[in-house]
């Protein structure tokens, strides 16, 4: 025999609803106007249809752009990770001093606007005669996504692992083996972590690629002069494809990160 529901629990529910549709029905009306075959995306809706997805698969600059997005996006997620773990690696097997003050001086990027970050690198790279360029972008990247990786990593880098790594080198590891051979294998379900979101931070990020790139843009930046002209359809298709890769990323660290630590428990 049910229970019947309780005030609180349909409230409960009334209000989730509410949420959960104040946050996804811009993401669902812009998934479905992706399908309009009209010229204007604004009801009534006219499909569904496939014709903006294959405008946007055709159009040489956003191809372009998303090629971009995709280079600067694995290579500065790869040096965020690397910096990030042998960073967080120093402080945590060495304790150097004064490492809370470093820790903290790696962790201030998290605390500050990415529109301060972006014109300090403009101006630090101007000064350097570094012109703007996917480079800079991809620089620009790893200061974003280097406190995010190394706050990550540190909070893996147990005592446990430790004795575990001092064992290697008794046994004749050098340096080098243990970090590659050892930690990094105890560690992994944190660096995949780190990697992609770090892309993922990479892949959305618009206001330091706007600053930092001339001709070569990103895809957020060429989404953005897309909406200058105003409404266009083919922003619809590619803001989905931009979403559908966001979410793929973190299902794939939902199923290897977390249903990893489920099996283990």
């Amino acid at each position: 025999m049910t229970r019947p529901l309780r005030a609180s629990s349909v409230l409960g529910l009334v209000y989730a609803g509410l949420l959960y549709g104040f946050i996804f029905l811009p993401v669902a009306v812009l998934v479905l106007f992706s399908f309009h075959r009209g010229r204007f995306p604004i009801p009534p809706f006219n499909g569904p249809s496939l014709r903006w997805y294959d405008q946007i698969l055709s159009d040489g600059r956003l191809m372009d752009a998303l090629l971009n997005s995709l280079t600067v996006g694995v290579l500065s997620s790869l040096a965020s990770v690397l910096l990030g773990f042998l960073a967080a690696y120093g402080i945590a097997r060495h304790r150097p001093p004064g490492s809370r003050l470093l820790s903290g001086f790696l962790m201030a990027p998290l605390t500050v606007s990415y529109l301060i970050i972006g014109m300090g690198l403009l101006i630090t790279f101007n000064a350097a005669g570094m012109p703007k360029s996917l480079l800079a972008t991809g620089l620009g990247h790893i200061v974003i996504n280097l406190p995010l990786c190394f706050a990550i990593i540190y909070s893996q880098l147990t005592d446990d692992q430790a004795n575990i790594e001092r064992s290697a080198r008794d046994l004749g590891a050098s340096e080098a083996k243990v970090l590659l051979l050892v930690t990094a294998p105890m560690i992994w379900p944190a660096l995949f972590a780190s990697f992609f979101l770090a892309f993922t931070f990479s892949w959305d990020e618009f206001v330091i690629a706007f600053l930092l790139t001339r001709f070569d843009v990103t895809l957020p930046v060429e989404i953005w002069s897309l909406l200058r002209s105003g409404l266009n359809p083919k922003t619809n298709a590619i803001g989905t494809l931009v979403f559908g890769v966001s979410i793929l990323l973190v299902f794939v660290i939902e199923a290897v990160v977390f249903g990893r630590r489920r099996a283990s428990t």
